[in-house]
């Protein structure tokens, strides 16, 4: 503090002490600035460190629970609303940056969740085996039948019946083609003999049975080559894994044709779903395996009892790139639910023959962004934004086989106000987190795909999701999983075209082996010609095949 009589009484000397601390105030403040700036950028990077902490600890999070995690993403209602009860408290905008939940996460008691819906009973099959089954009997009778008391004949009152499920182990067996060879005893050099059956591997082995029942193993139940080649050897057969997929690549030749007419089918009906997964592929002289893709198209009507045989049809790619999707789906003209990848903007193009595709998206990706954020976090707006997602889900699961038009009609008078109010709730919140938060990366997410996620208030024949084709890509990824890699492009090709025809007739209740047996003989020996393929299609064959059964049962009546 300066006092008076410390200031000189002469005013050019008390100018000259002015302007010196009029000075020295001046530089005092430029070094308030420079610090302000400093502790700006240094607030500024505890903020960027923060977040980027978040991320991490979300990616760690995701990467762990894919690892040793449960599968499932299905939450507890009655959890997700104690967890909210306990933060009914107003978020402020600073605590709402962050991810984490407020205090007093968790404490709420059970008696404030609301009550849980009963838990259905199991649906377990005790004593009701399948009539189709042949039925063995073994009769185990008395010892004697004469009575214990008077030695008198005992005669049959009735019976005790016990069914009980047994199996005939697979037994392999040796297939003789005999062809008796003729001559005229007139004539010495007339010899007659009936043709060689055509056989599906020139010189081979291996019966239609036989193929069928390798790819069936390995492609729809996911058995690798190796594991059957143990098998066969149990059973005294030598046969090595690199004849089986000689066997498997004659097989996919063969099928080809009919891959190529299940193709064209699925694209012409007018709502398909469609998606894409990793292939690894053996890359010889690299050592190591290159990621090629499975692209998928599939359809399924029976949500909404519509006409559409569930289907599915897997196309072998090199890569992911966009350009794929445009020529998997050239011809195609409709609705195509997928989830938001770019690839898929080319059939956008208003140029393309058939014009635009219409695309819906998917609500289980969007919910996946949440579910993510609420594992890694606990955060309370996380968990909100899954209540209301369940919200829409439990509509769906209630209207789920009935028509189209009720189905519009439901989500129109109940979804639709729900759905406006959680896009309302997503805009407040957007505003409430940080931006570069995870949380924030779903709600965009959401909010940047809203038409699509929500076309199918306005089409009963749309699903909320695209689960159909993401259970379609389940067998893929748990053979990936049994025998990690095709071993070539082609090999590829082979895994694309065997597992269509194999989990479209699994779609349709039809058992593959018997499918694949009938199938490849009927081509192979020509009683089905190249112009008929489509008469074999899952579908199409089972419709036969029960109108056969049925026709013979009829005579078999009547007789």
């Amino acid at each position: 503090m300066i006092r008076l009589d410390d200031l000189p009484s002469d005013p050019v000397l008390l100018k000259h002490k002015l302007i010196a601390m009029a000075s020295v105030i001046e530089n005092v403040s430029a070094e308030k600035i420079v610090l302000a700036d400093e502790r700006n950028v240094a607030v500024a990077q505890r903020d960027a460190a923060l977040q980027e902490n978040e991320k991490l600890l979300l990616i760690l999070s995701q990467y762990k629970r894919a690892l040793f995690g449960r599968r499932s993403e299905k939450m507890d209602s009655a959890q997700l609303q104690l967890l909210l009860s306990a933060n009914e408290q107003p978020i402020a905008p600073s605590a709402a940056n962050e991810n984490a939940p407020a205090d007093g996460a968790g404490k709420g008691t059970q008696a404030d969740a609301p009550e849980k819906p009963p838990r259905p009973r199991p649906n377990r099959n005790r004593g009701m085996l399948p009539v189709h089954l042949p039925r063995v009997d073994v009769v185990i009778d008395v010892g004697s039948k004469s009575c214990s008391c008077c030695g008198g004949p005992l005669h049959k009152i009735g019976e005790t019946v016990k069914e009980m499920l047994d199996v005939v182990p697979v037994q392999y067996r040796v297939k003789r083609l005999v062809r008796p060879r003729y001559g005229c005893r007139g004539c010495e050099s007339a010899v007659v003999q009936a043709p060689a059956p055509a056989q599906p591997i020139d010189g081979g082995m291996a019966t239609e049975t036989v193929l069928a029942h390798v790819a069936t193993m390995k492609y729809g139940y996911q058995v690798p080559l190796y594991r059957q080649e143990q098998m066969l050897a149990s059973q005294g057969i030598d046969l090595d894994r690199a004849t089986l997929a000689l066997w498997m690549g004659r097989l996919a030749w063969w099928l080809k044709p009919l891959h190529e007419v299940l193709l064209d089918t699925v694209l012409s009906y007018p709502k398909l779903f469609a998606d894409e997964t990793p292939l690894p592929v053996l890359d010889p002289g690299r050592g190591k395996t290159k990621t090629c893709r499975l692209w998928v198209a599939a359809m399924d009507d029976r949500p909404w009892d519509g006409p559409a045989p569930p289907a599915v049809v897997y196309v072998f790619a090199e890569d992911r790139r966009g350009e794929h999707a445009t020529n998997l789906f050239a011809g195609f003209s409709g609705i195509l639910q997928v989830d938001g990848y770019a690839g898929y903007n080319g059939l956008l193009d208003p140029q393309r023959p058939g014009g635009p595709v219409t695309f819906a998206f998917c609500f289980a990706h969007a919910r996946r962004k949440f579910y993510d954020v609420h594992v890694a976090t606990g955060s309370p707006i996380a968990a909100e934004a899954l209540l209301h997602i369940g919200e829409f889900y439990a509509i769906e699961d209630r209207i789920r086989g009935e028509s189209a038009v009720i189905r519009c009609a439901v989500r129109q008078a109940e979804t639709k106000p729900l759905m406006e109010n959680f896009k309302l709730w997503l805009d407040a919140r957007l505003g409430e987190v940080s931006q570069k938060s995870g949380l924030a990366e779903a709600i965009r997410y959401a909010l940047s795909h809203w038409e699509g996620l929500t076309r199918f208030l306005s089409d009963g024949r749309i699903e909320i999701d695209s689960n159909t084709v993401e259970r379609t890509m389940r067998p893929i990824g748990l053979g990936r999983r049994n025998y990690l890699f095709a071993g070539s492009d082609e090999g590829g090709r082979t895994w694309a075209i065997l597992a269509s025809l194999i989990n479209t007739a699994k779609l349709n209740g039809i058992d593959p082996q018997e499918y694949l047996t009938d199938v490849l003989e009927r081509i192979v020996s020509g009683r089905t010609k190249i112009n008929r393929l489509r008469e074999l299609l899952p579908w199409q064959w089972k419709a036969a095949r029960q109108g056969s059964c049925n026709q013979a049962a009829a005579v078999k009546a009547a007789a």
